[in-house]
């Protein structure tokens, strides 16, 4: 995991055994959109409390399969960033929406991950329930639906679907403000001005041990056209791509 990944997966896990070990002192921490005027901090530490096992487990598991990725295509602070940005976003749409209706678990941060991963590779195959396979942006449009017809026909009592809402529009809004499609196309522009070449100039020096193993296939398959066809090969979303790993120092100077 990574080491953002990796933090919030044990602070989950660890919030969740002090609320076994001294259940009375949830009550404080929980979310309860009427009194969040009186209550402001229970915005973020509503995040790390679940409902029960398997609502830490669903949660954490999504967390484990989607957060590495997103925060390797992002970088740390922006992962984090995004995070609490979709958590808060869940919680200041259940406000709106929902006021009187108490509210734990990292699932509205979780779903901001998860839109970050559907934008970043929409064509990627999610296994639900480790069988059936769809898309991810599938997976997040069906998601949407679902917590749509959920939240305003209460059929599914006991989930707190204005949260997920609530966690993909937070997700979408930190990904417009960010805007990575502006860095893309500028990255693409330096390419075709020869700057990608120079940018990956010691792509040999790729460690595919600090490779994530769910882009290793990828880097592995860039790495081979290089090699049979040369840099000027790759399209600019390769360049793009492969730039995330070449190490640091070898990178080419920021162009003003």
């Amino acid at each position: 995991m990574t080491p953002w990944v990796s933090r919030l997966f044990f602070a989950n896990i660890g919030a969740f055994f002090l609320q076994m070990l001294s259940p009375g002192l949830v009550n404080a921490f929980v979310f309860v959109p009427r009194l969040a005027l009186v209550r402001p901090w229970t915005l973020v530490t509503y995040m790390f409390l679940h409902g029960g096992l398997m609502h830490l487990l669903f949660n954490m598991l999504a967390l484990y399969f989607f957060g590495p990725r997103v925060e390797e295509r992002l970088g740390s602070r922006r992962f984090v960033q995004l995070y609490f940005v979709s958590g808060v976003a869940g919680g200041v749409l259940s406000f709106l929406l929902a006021p009187y209706a108490a509210i734990v678990g990292a699932s509205a941060a979780i779903f901001g991950v998860m839109l970050a991963f559907a934008t970043f590779w929409p064509h990627a195959q999610i296994l639900i329930w480790g069988i059936l396979p769809v898309q991810a942006r599938w997976l997040v449009v069906i998601t949407t639906v679902l917590a749509l017809w959920s939240g305003f026909s209460g059929s599914r009592g006991g989930v707190a679907d204005f949260a997920h809402l609530g966690g993909y529009a937070g997700a979408f809004l930190y990904l417009r403000a960010i805007d990575p499609e502006r860095r893309r196309k500028r990255f693409r522009q330096r390419s075709i001005g020869g700057t990608g070449d120079r940018v990956l100039t010691n792509w040999k020096r790729v460690d595919m041990q600090k490779v994530h193993e769910l882009n290793r296939d990828e880097v592995n398959r860039i790495l081979d056209k290089i090699n049979e066809t040369g840099l000027a090969s790759l399209t600019p979303e390769e360049r793009l791509f492969l730039s995330n790993f070449v190490p640091p120092d070898d990178r080419a100077p920021p162009v003003a």
